[in-house]
C-alpha cells in the first residue's frame, strides 16, 4: 500500500424488493425502515469524520441502492463532503437493478454527482433470470443500460453470473456476447458459489440444484478470461475486466475495488460495513435497529475489530496481488516487508511454474489461464511458507 494514496468510502444501502436466493449479504425488505438507517448513516459521517484521510471514490452498495431516491443520494453525498475530503475527481459509483432504474432517477442520480453506475444484470436469458429470481427480464436490463446512457452516464459497468446448473459454455459465451453489444465500460462476471445459508445452498443439499462439475467451472473461468480478452475487455482481476482505450484515453478499471485488493484504506459506513486501516480491519454491528441505537447515542456502531499480524498482512497480499492479472510484484515485496521474495517462496514456485499454474513476467509473478481457476490453492501453496502468528 502507498501510503500516500487516497482512500475510499464505501456505503452499505441493505434494502432489497426481495432476497435473491443465492445472496448471503446483509439485506432487509422492510423499506419502512430506511428512512432511520439514512439518519444513522449521517450521525455515523460525523462520528467519523477525520482529517487524516483524502478520499477520490465513494460506492453505493448494497443490498440494492438504487431503491434510494435522487434527493437521498444528493442528501447523503452533500454530508459527506462536509465531513470528508473528498477530491474533486472523485470516482462516485453507485450499484443499481434494472428494475429500479427509472429515468427521472438517472437523471437525479447524475446532478447529485454520480458518475459511474454499476447495473445488476446477472443474465441477458430470462430463463436464468427465472432460476435467480431476479425481478427483471433481459429486455428491462437493456433499457436499463439505454436509459442510463440517455442521463449521460459514460461509465457503464455490468454485473454477470455464470456457472449457473446446467451452462454450458456456449451458452455463457452468449450472454457475454450479449452484454458486449451494449458497450459497457466494465463487466464483473462472477462464478456462481453456495453460500451457507442461502436458498440456494439449501435447494443444492436438498439435490433441487446441481452444481456444475469443477472441472466445467475452470473450463467457464478460462473461456471467460480468452473471450473478453479477445473483445477488447481485458481482465484486470479474476471477475473483473474494463474495456480498453487508446494510449491516453480514460483508465475504465473500478478505481474504488481496486482499493480492496491494494490494501489502500477505506471507511465503511452503515450496518455490517467494513473499513480497513491498515494494519487494522473493523466492521460494524449487523442488525439496523443495533445500528442506528448505537449511533444514535453517539457511540460508533463498531462490531469488532482485529489487528493484522504481519503474516497475515503477507498472506493477504500474496491473495490479493495474484487476484490480479498484473500478479504479485516481488519488488513491490521486498520493498513492504524488507525480504527478498525467492529467499521466503523459491522452493515453493518451482512446481506451480512447471506445472503452467504461475509464470514469470519481470519482476511479477502471475497466474496463467490455466491457474485462474485455481488461485486459492496457489495461493494455499505458497502461504504454507509463511510463519504462523509472526508480529
Amino acid at each position: 500500500m502507498d501510503s500516500t494514496s487516497p482512500a475510499g468510502i464505501y456505503l452499505h444501502i441493505p434494502f432489497c424488493t426481495a432476497k435473491c436466493p443465492y445472496c448471503d449479504f446483509l439485506s432487509s425488505t422492510d423499506m419502512r425502515r430506511l428512512p432511520d438507517l439514512l439518519a444513522a448513516m449521517e450521525r455515523e459521517v460525523k462520528l467519523r469524520s477525520t482529517d487524516a484521510l483524502r478520499f477520490d471514490t465513494v460506492y453505493f452498495g448494497g443490498g440494492t441502492p438504487s431503491l434510494l431516491e435522487g434527493r437521498a443520494v444528493t442528501r447523503l453525498l452533500a454530508v459527506l463532503r462536509d465531513h470528508f475530503d473528498i477530491l474533486h475527481d472523485a470516482e462516485i459509483t453507485l450499484e443499481g437493478n434494472p428494475g429500479s432504474l427509472r429515468p427521472e432517477k438517472l437523471t437525479a442520480y447524475r446532478k447529485a454527482g454520480i458518475n459511474r453506475l454499476n447495473i445488476g444484470v446477472q443474465s441477458f436469458r430470462d430463463a436464468n433470470l427465472r432460476l435467480l429470481e431476479r425481478r427483471h427480464d433481459a429486455a428491462a436490463a437493456r433499457g436499463a443500460v439505454e436509459n442510463a446512457r440517455a442521463a449521460g452516464f459514460t461509465n457503464l459497468g455490468l454485473d454477470l453470473i455464470y456457472g449457473l446448473p446446467g451452462q454450458s459454455l456456449d451458452a455463457w459465451q452468449a450472454d457475454m456476447e450479449a452484454a458486449l453489444a451494449l458497450l459497457p465500460e466494465h463487466l464483473s462476471c462472477y462464478l456462481l458459489t453456495y453460500e451457507r445459508g442461502t436458498r440456494f445452498d439449501l435447494r443444492r443439499r436438498r439435490g433441487e440444484l446441481a452444481a456444475l462439475p469443477e472441472s466445467t467451472q475452470a473450463d467457464l473461468v478460462i473461456r471467460t478470461h480468452r473471450f473478453l480478452r479477445g473483445n477488447n475487455y481485458p481482465a484486470y482481476e479474476i471477475s473483473n475486466f474494463a474495456r480498453r482505450t487508446s494510449p491516453g484515453g480514460p483508465d475504465l478499471r473500478s478505481r474504488h475495488n481496486r482499493k480492496y485488493w491494494d490494501h489502500t484504506p477505506y471507511l465503511g459506513l452503515g450496518p455490517a460495513a467494513h473499513s480497513f486501516l491498515p494494519p487494522e480491519r473493523s466492521w460494524n454491528v449487523k442488525g439496523l435497529g443495533r445500528y442506528a441505537e448505537r449511533s444514535a447515542t453517539g457511540e460508533r456502531p463498531l462490531d469488532a475489530s482485529e489487528r493484522l499480524s504481519s503474516s497475515e498482512v503477507r498472506m493477504e497480499f500474496l491473495y490479493l496481488s495474484l487476484r490480479q492479472t498484473r500478479g504479485l510484484d516481488t519488488e513491490r515485496y521486498h520493498r513492504r516487508f524488507g525480504e527478498a521474495f525467492a529467499d521466503r517462496f523459491d522452493s515453493r514456485l518451482a512446481p506451480l511454474v512447471a506445472d503452467g499454474l504461475l509464470e514469470w513476467a519481470p519482476p511479477c509473478y502471475r497466474l496463467t489461464d490455466k491457474g485462474l481457476p485455481l488461485a486459492d490453492g496457489v495461493v494455499a501453496h505458497l502461504v504454507d511458507a509463511l510463519p504462523e502468528g509472526e508480529d
